[in-house]
């Protein structure tokens, strides 16, 4: 009996390393050497990514092939946040100061695009965009003066600025990183999320879509202008926001923490703490956490209790739908697809 068990116990292991070896990024061929930071995975075929160059790519076929588009007249635009509905329908958000900063949107799937909203607001610079449905949607700026700024549509077309007054103040020396198109994100029909860093990590939550805000501070890294948190998901209850020391990316203590009563605290696990900075997180289902950045990416199949080391590859955001369509995109027109080896 004790060798039968011993043999069975063996068996398991070996079928758990196996797995392990070939749980892996597939690196897929975008065609593009575009940096991308932007990134929605709509569905199992469908996914969408944006970045430098004006550039969009998107697949219908789960990544085989993509599509290249450029937008015209934002050739010298950073797209950091791409949001998108299905195959047809997308917003792009681009960066920088002034009327750098832009949001355009395709109905015909990348063919063409409308010029939506450029920035009038000479110190504002919008990090990113997030949507409640195809038509309810909020892009955010660091902060002018001591508010950050937002602006929200609630037609899909038109653009206009949130009231001052609603805006939650900035603490001196604090800001967003448009690092993965997740400074803000939405939950639920109304609720709000907003990240932030530099002299402060917090956690900032609307739960009517911007007129009133909590803020919670993260055991995060922060002081610098290179640290804070740069990266949020949640799932029901559950959170994980992810960050660190942009500067020290092997740095590998105040670089993650979580929630477990829906993103209101935060706290960290001490013996879970990933392999240095991280910029982006996506819950793959409420057991696995897939976490990427510029050294490189993890997985957790507990929630965050333990991770295992995927590579050490540069990747700056990750999105998902489930097992069969976990996306990360990088530099150099990096884009891959996790393979869970079973699907």
């Amino acid at each position: 009996m004790k060798l039968r068990n011993s043999f069975a116990g063996a068996a398991m292991l070996i079928a758990a390393f196996a797995s392990s070896l070939f749980a892996q990024w597939s690196i897929l061929d975008a065609g593009t050497e575009a940096s991308f930071r932007g990134l929605d995975v709509v569905s199992e075929k469908v996914v969408w990514a944006s970045g430098t160059g004006g550039t969009v790519i998107r697949t219908t076929d789960g990544g085989e092939t993509w599509k290249i588009f450029r937008v015209q007249g934002a050739e010298n635009l950073d797209f950091r946040d791409i949001e998108a509905f299905d195959e047809k329908t997308a917003y792009v958000l681009s960066i920088g100061n002034g009327a750098n900063s832009r949001i355009y949107k395709t109905t015909d799937g990348g063919e063409s695009w409308k010029l939506q909203f450029k920035n009038e607001i000479e110190e504002a610079f919008f990090d990113s965009i997030a949507f409640w449905d195809k038509k309810h949607g909020i892009a955010q700026s660091d902060p002018v003066g001591e508010k950050y700024v937002f602006y929200i549509t609630e037609d899909g077309e038109t653009w206009k600025r949130l009231p001052e007054s609603w805006a939650p103040s900035a603490k001196a020396g604090e800001a967003a990183f448009a690092a993965s198109g997740t400074c803000v994100i939405t939950e639920g029909k109304h609720g709000l999320f907003l990240i932030t860093g530099g002299t402060d990590a917090r956690v900032l939550y609307s739960p009517d879509k911007g007129k009133t805000w909590a803020s919670s501070s993260a055991p995060m890294v922060h002081g610098g202008d290179g640290t804070g948190i740069f990266g949020i998901a949640i799932r029901g209850n559950r959170g994980v926001i992810v960050g660190g020391d942009y500067t020290k990316p092997e740095a590998d203590n105040g670089n993650i923490a979580y929630s477990s009563d829906g993103g209101k605290t935060w706290k960290t696990k001490l013996k879970a703490n990933p392999f240095g900075y991280r910029s982006g997180v996506t819950f793959v289902t409420d057991e696995i956490v897939v976490i990427v950045g510029s050294g490189g990416s993890d997985v957790s199949e507990d929630g965050g209790e333990s991770w295992r080391n995927i590579d050490g590859g540069n990747w700056n955001a990750v999105d998902s739908k489930g097992k069969k369509a976990v996306f990360a995109v990088g530099p150099g027109g990096r884009v891959a697809r996790y393979e869970f080896g079973h699907r």
